[in-house]
This record gives structure tokens, sequence and C-alpha cells, in this order.
């Protein structure tokens, strides 16, 4: 299984530079929207574009949801900086007709995907609310759907995927995959899953852990364009 995994294009049109009929799979970690250098037309462009993707390979592609994207989808929560009031309306039209496109975690295998990542402190709150303590969580059991199924419910246990700490200007105890700040998420990964995630922006791809356990940061787009490839074995 080739991965290819592109991270917060706020707009960005370098995702098409990417050939990306050699990948198994293509997955988009979040921030599509909200940026201090393109314009309303380039970032729905893109945006549209990358759902017809969606469309026409559902399982091929994969749409996360980052912290830019949640404030249109769920309009008027969950609210972030670079907010486009005026282009609101549009986009979150487009969100909410493709809502059930995007998913806020991805996993295969001992791989998790999410757009800022997964601490073991924030993880044991989700389990806590969604009344769930005695859960053993490993590769072994699907931690994306516990997510993503979270993500369905009403309020208050889907509010519990976008809180935000102190370390990301919020008031919440610890940040949910939406949020997670990586002076969060590397020192509180989670054991036995390899998490690759964007949201903090890095110079270089970094990894932070061990064989068994690790995350892997890939928002470079802000001073070159790469996309960070995985080789999992079959």
């Amino acid at each position: 299984m080739t991965i290819l995994t592109i991270s917060d294009l706020h707009g960005r049109s370098v995702w098409r530079e990417a050939d990306l009929n050699t990948y198994d799979q293509v997955i988009f970690l979040g921030d599509y929207t909200d940026s201090y250098i393109f314009d309303d037309e380039t970032i729905y462009n893109n945006l549209s574009a990358i759902i017809e993707l969606k469309h026409r390979e559902p399982n091929r592609f994969v749409l996360l949801i980052g912290n830019h994207d949640a404030q249109y989808l769920h309009y008027p929560q969950y609210r972030c900086s670079g907010f486009r009031s005026w282009a609101q309306p549009e986009l979150s039209v487009l969100f909410d007709k493709h809502r059930d496109l995007f998913q806020v975690a991805y996993q295969h295998g001992s791989y998790l995907f999410s757009h800022a990542g997964v601490t073991n402190q924030w993880l044991a709150r989700l389990l806590a609310k969604t009344r769930q303590e005695e859960t053993t969580i490993s590769p072994d059991k699907n931690l994306a759907d516990l997510i993503n199924n979270s993500h369905k419910q009403p309020l208050p246990i889907q509010s519990v995927l976008f809180e935000v700490s102190a370390r990301r200007g919020g008031y919440d105890a610890f940040s949910g995959p939406v949020w997670a700040d990586q002076s969060e998420s590397s020192l509180d990964y989670l054991l036995n899953f390899h998490q690759v995630v964007g949201h903090t922006p890095v110079d270089k791809f970094t990894t932070i852990g061990t064989k068994s356990s690790s995350i892997t940061y890939t928002d470079v787009l802000q001073t070159r364009t790469a996309f960070y490839e995985i080789i999992i074995p079959d």
C-alpha cells in the first residue's frame, strides 16, 4: 500500500503537481480554506476539485477536517483565526452539501491520520464522555471509527473533537485531533500507533518516536512544496 498525504493547503493549488495516479491512496489532512495569500475563488475552486476527486474514487481519496474547515462545516461553531465572513455562506453550503465525504480521522492498521493528532489525555476524555472508559485502544480496533462516530453525535459529544487547549489559545484542558499542537502531541502521542498529521508548521517532515510508536508532522507547504509518502507492507 502506497499512501500520499497532502497537508494544510489553505487554498494552494500545489496539490495538482503531485502524480496522484501513482498512489493506492491519497489522504488530504485538512485545512483547505482560509489564506492570507489566495483569493476566495482560488480557495473555492481547489476545494471543489478535491471534492470531485473524492466523488470519482471514494475509496482512494480521504478528506480529513482541519480546524479552518470546521468553522465553515459547522458554522457558527468552532471559530478560529483567518475566518472569512464574506465567503462563509458559499463555503458552508459547499461543505454541507458534501459533509458525508469528510471525516476527522482515518486509520490503516497501526497508521492513524488526523489533522492535528490524538493524545492520550484527550482520548481518555473522549472515552469518558462517551462512557467507554474500559475500552482498550490498540491498532486491532479502529480508533478512527470511534472518533468519526463521535463527530456524527450531537453536542456536547461532538464538541469534544474540537476542543482547544491554552497551547492554541483555547480554554480546554486538552486539544482534540483537529487542534492539538506539536507541543502537546509530541509528548503524549499514542503507543503502538504511527500518527501522521499536519496543523503545526514545520520546515521539514519531522518524526518523533520509535519503531513501534510515533507521530510525524507534515505541514511544510509554507516553506516548500512537498508531500509525505508512506509505504505500508501488505
